[in-house]
């Protein structure tokens, strides 16, 4: 027997109760019972979201919902500033090259957090800009973006928008939306929603809502997101099209698991087994690949006398311990353990302890004990002192 544990920033572990809730017999969606689910899921999330605006729930992955924004909210011709600081950065160009929109990159280094005065620079330089789209959490390169700071630039300017990919940063980090005047903010269920892939959450402000409705061309049948609005409204509790309702189901358990241990609770966790992680590879003479690390993920890079690529297959293969390699120029080159939903301190000791003993196999000298000492010292901090 080869027991296996998933450790990627995503998809990641879901729970047993999330398991059984989504396991019972099938409900009609279109029925009042259904309803009822619909209408407290989306109260739940809204809370989570922080904002008094609408959040939905769409029957795709994130990137469709990064695109329902995109074109909801732009027309072709129009122009839109993107942060690309990674992977999940130049999709917002390429979703913008798909439909007609120009789009002016701001970029930086993979593994930087992008400079403020960068996006300021751009905004002042293209005023015609509708929106700025950025990543609360670069899952490629682990590294968390300055959204807060980059939303004040657009707060007050009536024909622009901020829209964050927070598909790694939601339930992980405290992001209030309406505080900090985030006009769209996406998240994805395969994160810190705890739950399998396929359901997106789009969470609008009145704002970003106005300029929707302003949009003189959506041309989208499926992604329209007036049209989900008017039925995810309070009273009709349904979704314009069918909805992935076993998902749902499993978001309202999960979201309620949240609310049980508290939101503050929730991102202290997040964080002190972020703080772990990175102990515990710097440690081990790992050098991690973000200067400004992300609390959803941690990369490093792996010795340079080992295959990265190969590494990351022996552990899931070999060992049953699934993390991520690298994309593009950080193919084989470094790893990424997540800490970002249904993780606690016990999975992080073995987490370090399948790093130790994968770097073992490969040759490479590491002292055993010495990353999961280093993540202990930083872990011990989650349990209370014996009275």
């Amino acid at each position: 027997m080869l027991k296996r544990y998933l450790l990627s920033p995503g998809p990641t572990m879901v729970p047993e109760r999330a398991l059984l809730r989504m396991a019972a017999p099938m409900m009609h969606h279109r029925t009042p019972e259904f309803s009822a689910i619909f209408a407290e899921t989306k109260m739940m999330l809204e809370q989570l979201y922080q904002t008094e605006s609408d959040a939905l729930m769409l029957s795709c992955s994130g990137s469709g919902a990064m695109e329902a924004a995109m074109i909801n909210l732009c027309a072709s011709g129009d122009t839109i500033i993107y942060v690309n600081a990674g992977k999940f950065g130049e999709r917002w160009g390429d979703i913008a090259a798909k439909h007609g929109i120009h789009a002016i990159e701001v970029k930086t280094a993979w593994g930087e957090a992008i400079a403020v005065e960068d996006v300021a620079k751009s905004l002042s330089e293209n005023p015609h800009a509708k929106a700025v789209f950025v990543q609360a959490s670069e899952t490629s390169t682990t590294t968390e973006q300055p959204i807060q700071a980059i939303a004040a630039l657009t707060k007050d300017l009536e024909n622009c928008v901020t829209v964050v990919d927070a598909i790694t940063a939601l339930g992980v980090i405290d992001m209030p939306m309406d505080t900090w005047g985030l006009d769209v903010v996406i998240s994805g269920s395969q994160k810190a929603l705890m739950l399998p892939p396929g359901l997106a959450t789009i969470a609008i402000s009145e704002k970003a809502w106005a300029a929707i409705e302003k949009n003189p061309s959506r041309k989208t049948f499926y992604f329209d997101l007036l049209t989900e609005r008017k039925n995810q409204k309070k009273g009709k509790d349904t979704t314009a099209w069918t909805p992935a309702a076993s998902l749902i189901i499993g978001l309202n358990e999960v979201l309620k698991m949240m609310h049980e241990e508290g939101f503050e609770a929730m991102y202290a966790r997040h964080k002190i087994l972020a703080a772990s992680i990175r102990a515990g590879v710097t440690a081990l003479g790992m050098r991690l690949v973000s200067k400004a690390p992300a609390t959803s993920a941690t990369g490093a890079f792996i010795p340079e006398s080992i295959d990265g690529g190969a590494f990351v297959n022996y552990l899931r293969q070999s060992m049953g311990v699934t993390f991520a390699g690298g994309q593009d120029d950080l193919t084989g080159k470094i790893v990424r353990i997540a800490h970002l939903g249904y993780y606690d301190a016990f999975d992080m000791v073995t987490a370090m302890s399948a790093l130790e003993m994968g770097l073992n196999r490969f040759g490479y000298p590491v002292k055993m004990g010495t990353g999961v000492a280093a993540a202990q010292e930083v872990l011990v901090a989650r349990f209370p002192r014996h009275q």
